[in-house]
């Protein structure tokens, strides 16, 4: 992939005015990150906005007790709403973003970032929509973990991570990290499911057995 065709997989960038698009393509760099990577954490202040050309990204944060919980996974075609939270109060990272996939992304440095916010109305109505969509999402998450049952999310978070496939490599430490809750709880949950046929366990897999069910209790809150 040529860095001038990147800004053309981004819909709200390519229908930038020449002249903004032709700056950010200039000040840009494309750049490869091996899967496992933590591109950004805790107390660290970020010097780029990535927007992801391919892969997925995992944004958590670690509570005082040391337990995880994933906030939003940034994939391809999005940009982290954390760093543009940071970039733009210029404060530091207060969680940490790990590369689940190897990921290409292009890194636009803070320098561009602040000029084209103040200058460009078309970029800066882009990043404020994509942030307030992201926030929209946060608080979902902040909702359900509040209020949401347990056994519900557990099956809606099953069937989005399976995708198109029935086995699992997950631990009940990530789903528990997942969901914002504890081991044991999802321990727990997951032996019921099994008693009721839903799915079967082994060491560090979860094969899905009935679909349908547990999209049917996923959908019942």
């Amino acid at each position: 992939m040529e860095d001038a065709v990147w800004i053309d997989r981004f819909h709200g960038l390519s229908t930038l005015p020449a002249p903004v698009k032709a700056q950010l393509v200039a000040e840009s760099t494309v750049m490869k990150v091996p899967a496992g990577t933590a591109v950004f954490g805790p107390g660290a202040v970020p010097d780029n906005l990535l927007f992801l050309l391919n892969g997925r990204v995992r944004v958590q944060q670690t509570s005082e007790s040391g337990r995880d919980i994933v906030l939003y996974r940034v994939e391809a075609g999005e940009s982290c709403v954390l760093t543009t939270a940071c970039l733009l109060a210029h404060e530091p990272y207060a969680a940490e973003g790990i590369t689940e996939t190897e990921v290409t992304a292009v890194a636009i440095p803070r320098g561009a970032f602040d000029r084209l916010m103040a200058s460009s109305r078309e970029f800066r109505e882009f990043v404020l929509t994509a942030y307030a969509r992201r926030i929209t999402d946060l608080f979902r998450v902040i909702d359900e973990v509040a209020f949401g049952r347990i056994d519900v999310r557990l099956a809606a978070r099953l069937l989005s991570l399976a995708v198109d496939r029935d086995e699992l490599a997950t631990t009940h430490q990530q789903l528990a990290a997942e969901l914002g809750t504890a081991r044991e709880v999802i321990s727990r949950v997951l032996n019921d499911f099994q008693k009721r046929g839903f799915v079967a366990q082994s060491r560090g897999k979860i094969t899905l057995l009935d679909r349908g069910r547990i999209a049917q209790l996923a959908e019942s809150a």
